[in-house]
Parts: structure tokens; sequence; C-alpha cells
């Protein structure tokens, strides 16, 4: 009886989905856990650092700024080229970008030596990962699993990720005072953060080691041709397709259309040939993503209105509590970030979801809207915490709807574009915040996150409640006939040698 009832509890948090897609979905979760760890480390010392080095406020804002545009810029570039030049050599480039970047803040002080290697090493200046990493690797993740297990094993990474993140927070905060009372030289006790952060970054490049093929565009394309070949009767004419495809199948970029192998029509015009190192996102696609990302960005605008920073200065502001009890109040919300975050993937598969996404996120949203209400701090510390505990349920059914509606070789550019918008539309929050709240208005703010908040869920629920979300989903109903000539162009995209070109001469033949 016990073994039965452990199974089925394994099922319904979703262990046993995570179980399922294998090593390489631990390997991610861990790795982006391990990132989420040490974005504390720059987040919460970087203005300490650059003012112990005597460098004005208005130059240490200018590097905040400068810092997360390169970001953007860089992972938007990044998740764009991702499929052409390998998700691996991606995910193991970005590590060692960090370790790099790590070790020039441990030895230097020059201002723009140390602008440059926050920029390139994706540094975090607001404890988030805001580097093209988590678009890679949800697109993984998207792949490695399918329409039954993939909100399971998407609320996993989020789960992890973020209860990673608050005690790395802890840690951080805790090894700053430690470095503080223990040493004189403040400079030289940051130093020696960022050869910690430098060592989890060589951590991080060993991990990406241990990734399988399964985690490229090719390979999601692989095992799903083979899983339609034993399902249907076609499987000898997607082996001559599969054929085709091996000699990229750690780097190859390609994508997913319906009906493949079922006879083609095969075209490589010329005229894509410059864009083959770029995620080409369908007409198809667009139209969908389009109201998708104004609704994203009106929604991360709101939580750029009221992060946590601003959210604790309020409290402060109004109740004079101390500054350790804002730190229990922040590591409280994270925590139950990440609990609640473990019953999306049920609730999705219960309730759909889009309807998990509004259903939990619209109480968060209400209850932003009122925490300036109470006059205690009891229940504006309750109100805090319950915004909190279902503030992250939306994000893997989000993440994993996105998957569901595009194409799988589009995924990883799409999901960059999502993180790209979302970016810029939080860093504008706290200026609107700034404007909205003068003369000791704060109130304003949290009432304008409220109503943005909650706009983005009725949003959602009016546009896409009944958009059709299964296994076919995502993919563009193209002429039962014929191959994309986008797809055959990713295939093909370094046909330039003999045998590639034969490969597709017989292939051509063949069908």
């Amino acid at each position: 009886m016990a073994p039965t009832t452990l199974a089925r509890m394994s099922g319904f948090i979703g262990i046993t989905s995570l179980n399922a897609t294998g090593r390489d979905a631990y390997i991610i979760i861990l790795l982006r856990s391990l990132r989420m760890f040490t974005a504390g480390i720059p987040s919460l010392i970087l203005a300490l650092f650059f003012s112990s080095l005597d460098f004005p406020d208005s130059r240490i804002g200018v590097f905040m700024t400068l810092t997360l545009l390169g970001d953007v810029m860089l992972s938007l570039l990044f998740t764009l080229i991702a499929d052409k030049l390998g998700r691996r050599r991606i995910l193991f480039m970005g590590s060692v970008m960090m370790a790099c970047s790590g070790v020039v803040f441990a030895v230097s002080e020059n201002f723009w030596t140390l602008l440059v290697a926050a920029v390139f090493g994706i540094i975090s200046v607001t404890g988030a990962d805001c580097g093209p990493f988590r678009a890679v690797e949800e697109s993984i993740l998207s792949g490695l699993t399918d329409e039954k297990t993939r909100s399971d094993v998407l609320s996993w990474y989020v789960t992890a990720t973020t209860m990673a993140g608050a005690i790395g927070a802890e840690v951080a905060g805790r090894t700053v005072h430690a470095l503080e009372k223990s040493s004189g030289n403040m400079p030289k006790a940051y130093h020696t953060l960022f050869w910690g952060y430098a060592a989890f970054g060589i951590i991080g490049s060993v991990l990406c080691l241990g990734l399988s093929s399964r985690c490229e565009a090719a390979g999601e394309k692989r095992a799903e041709m083979r899983d339609r070949g034993r399902g249907d009767g076609d499987g000898e004419e997607e082996e001559v397709l599969l054929e085709a495809m091996r000699p990229n199948t750690t780097d190859g970029f390609d994508q997913e259309r319906d009906n493949v192998g079922r006879g083609a029509n095969l075209r490589t015009p010329s005229s894509q040939k410059n864009q083959s190192y770029f995620s080409q996102i369908s007409k198809t696609t667009r139209s969908v993503m389009y109201n998708l990302w104004i609704l994203l960005a009106i929604d991360s605008l709101a939580d750029g209105m009221t992060p946590y920073s601003l959210m604790n200065y309020y409290v402060d502001q109004k109740f004079h509590v101390s500054k350790a009890a804002l730190g229990d109040i922040t590591s409280a919300s994270q925590f139950l970030c990440a609990v609640g975050a473990v019953f999306a993937g049920p609730l999705a598969r219960r309730i759909g979801l889009i309807n998990t996404m509004v259903f939990t996120h619209l109480p968060s949203s209400i209850a932003s809207a009122f925490i300036p209400l109470p006059s205690s701090v009891g229940w504006t510390v309750g109100l805090l915490l319950f915004r909190a505990a279902l503030n992250s349920m939306d994000q893997a059914p989000r993440t994993a709807f996105i998957a569901a509606v595009v194409k799988p070789g589009e995924r990883t550019g799409v999901m960059g574009i999502t993180s790209m918008l979302r970016t810029l539309s939080s860093s504008v929050g706290p200026s609107v915040t700034g404007l909205l709240s003068g003369s000791g208005n704060f109130w304003v703010a949290f009432l304008a996150t409220g109503i943005c908040r909650i706009t983005y869920d009725l949003g959602l629920w009016v546009l896409f409640v009944n958009v059709k979300v299964d296994k076919d989903a995502g993919r563009e109903d193209d002429n039962e006939n014929s191959v994309d000539d986008d797809a055959w162009n990713g295939l093909l995209s370094d046909t330039e040698s003999d045998d590639s070109s034969d490969v597709r001469k017989s292939e051509e033949n063949k069908v």
C-alpha cells in the first residue's frame, strides 16, 4: 500500500514525469539552480563594491543601465542563433563567460573593463536570470517532453530554481556580513566573492558537458520522427529523412512541420540562405505571439513597478520594521513562490494551461492592488505572502503553452524574444513607480500594478482560452504533400560539401 501511495504522490507532483524525461532534464534544472544561486552575489554587492572603489552614484547608475541593455541585446542574439550554433554550445559558452567575468571582477577595478565583463559575462544586477540561458533551457525542456509531461517538468524547473535563488540570496548576505566583520579591506573582500562566482561558472561548464544530443533541435526532430514511424506505416520514408539529417545531429537547425515523410516537394531557395543562421518565425506563430507578447509586456511592467526591493521599501517606510524582518519577509515570499510552483503542473493537467495561468494569477493580481489598504503590518505581510504564494504558478504553464502553440524549431527564438520583451518592460517599471508615487502617494503604484496585472489575466482568458493545445498544437497545417522550404534550408544549410549534396539528391529521387 505504501509503495502504491508513494507512486501516486510522485505522479501527482510530477516526479514521475521528471524521471521519464531523463538525465538531461536534471542537468538543465541543476544548471539553472546553480546560476540562480550565484546571481545573488553580484546583485547584492555590486553597488557596495563600486562604492568601496569611490565610484560616484551617477556612474553606478550608468553601469546598471548599460549592463541591462547589453544583456538584453546579447540575449536576443544568442537565442536567435542557438538552434543553428547548438544549444549545448550556447549553455557551455554562457558558463565559460560567467567564469571569465568573475575572474575579471576579482582582479580588476577599472570601470570600463568591469562594464565589458559585466555585459559579455551577463552579470545579473537585479538578482534575476536576465541572460539568454533560460530561454534556451526552456526550449530544451519543451523538446524533451510531450504534452503530458511538459507542465510537470517545467514546474519543477521553476520550483527548484526559485528555491535556489532564495537560498543563494540568504547565503550571499551572510557571507558579505561575515567578510565585513573579518576584513578591514572591503574591496579585497568583494574580490574574494567574485572568485567564488567564477568557480560556480566553471562548475556550470562541466555540467554542460553531460548534456546529450537530445537537447539539440535536430535531436528533437529525430526522436519525434522515430515515434511517428512506430505509430504509422510511413517508417521507411521517415528513415530516408532521418538519414539526410544525420550530418547535422549536433548543431543542425530545422523547422517542425506536419506530415514529414509523407512525400515531399523539396526546395532550397537561395533567398533563404542568408537567414539560415537564425530561427525562422512563421507568420502563423507571429499572429499568435503578438497578442501574447503585448499581454506579457503589460504583466512585466506591473512586476517592475513593485518588485521585492520597492515593496520592502514601502513596508519599511510605513511600519518602520527592522531590516532583519524585511529579509525574512522576502525569503518567505520566495519560498512560497517555489512551493506554489510545484502544484502548477498537476493543476494544469486537470483544468488546462490557460485556466491555470488565469485562475492562479488573478487572485495574486487583486492582492497586489490591496496591499496599501491594511493599517497593520500583520495584514500587509499577509497580503504580500498570499500574493507570493500564487505569483509563480503561471510561469510553467505559460512556457508549456508557448511550447505547444509554436513550432519546435521556433521555440528557442520565440522564448528569447519573450524574455527580452519581459526584461525591457520590467526595467521601465521603477521609473513609472517614481512618477506615480510622488509626494508620498506610493499606494498609487500598487493600484496601477494591480490594474495592469488584472488586464493581463483577463486578456489571456479572452484571447487564448479557446486555443486548442494538444499533441498537434503549434504545428502549422501545411500541405500534406510538402515539406516547408525553411525546414530543408535549415537541414541543408551546411551542404556545401559534396557528400551532403549527394544525400539531398538521393532523398529527392527516393521520394
